[in-house]
């Protein structure tokens, strides 16, 4: 047999999908729920989107107290980089939505990284922390001798958090050894 190609769809995962197959069991409900769902990630992803572009291009949104505009405004005014990929190791990498990493008014370097948030779902900072945790680990800085500020914007709220250096520390140890646990493993393979 002479199988159709579907070259457009290469890539692609249907909504239905058979390696997804949970959906066999839902009734009409569950299923609303998780297309609600689904439609959902896919705005916070185009969202994500819009806003890198704003930063990247320096354009402002109106001033107010809305999630996206909060995001977008602060980052133009703390000079941040969106989407930055911080990477340790192939087993160890991510994106953050923005970040900088400069001297304050008084000299010390810090380090701000923003998440942007578009769900309903409450954020915590764990996230933030081991972009913190990449970002020393790349670039080889001690996060004792340097200030760390990490923000949250989600339900139109800004969370901010000065995580303790020994808390970004203990992150980098765990990056570490499981890195190494993992490396280990793919040799008994």
């Amino acid at each position: 047999m002479d199988f159709k190609k579907h070259f457009e769809l290469r890539d692609k995962h249907a909504f239905l999908s058979a390696s997804n197959y949970h959906w066999i069991n839902y009734d009409e409900d569950r299923l609303r729920e998780r297309w609600k769902n689904f439609r959902m990630a896919q705005e916070g992803t185009r969202l994500h989107a819009f806003a890198a572009e704003c930063i990247a291009l320096g354009q402002r949104l109106p001033k107010a107290k809305r999630t996206l505009n909060l995001y977008v405004n602060d980052a133009i005014g703390y000079r941040m980089q969106p989407e930055q990929i911080l990477y340790y190791s192939e087993n160890c990498f991510g994106t953050a939505d923005a970040i900088s990493f400069r001297k304050d008014k008084n000299g010390k370097s810090i380090l701000r990284i923003h998440d942007l948030k578009t769900g309903v779902t409450p954020a915590c900072m764990s996230q933030l922390h081991i972009y913190s945790a990449l970002f020393c680990l790349e670039y080889g800085f001690d996060p004792s001798s340097i200030g760390i500020v990490n923000c949250l914007y989600q339900s139109d709220e800004v969370l901010v958090d000065e995580p303790e250096p020994e808390e970004i520390s203990s992150i980098m140890d765990k990056i570490i050894f499981f890195d190494k646990c993992i490396e280990e493993m793919k040799l008994e393979e």
